[in-house]
């Protein structure tokens, strides 16, 4: 089973770093809830997208849960390739 890690709402400049904290800590394979984001910046953004290809790197599985419309908007506007972040399959 996946650790799971609810993103707050406000992916900004000072959640960044304790963003990184958390899920650096986080061990086994990770499932980040993104449904109740309402802003992505720029320095998160690059935090997931770190996170996403350490966690390929060292075969650990990295994905998105149900990402909030803003949280896919904002990838958008950031051209953002999806597969940079994988999103978890609904069943």
């Amino acid at each position: 089973m996946a650790a799971q890690l609810t993103l707050p709402a406000r992916l900004d400049l000072t959640a960044a770093k304790p963003l990184a904290r958390e899920i650096s800590a986080l061990v086994g394979d990770v499932e980040l809830d993104a449904s109740g984001v309402t802003h992505l910046g720029g320095l998160c953004l690059q935090v997931l997208l770190a996170a996403a290809q350490s966690f390929q790197i060292s075969g650990r599985s990295f994905a998105i849960s149900s990402a909030s419309e803003e949280f896919q908007a904002a990838l958008s506007m950031f051209g953002v390739d999806p597969a940079q972040l994988p999103r978890k399959a609904t069943a």
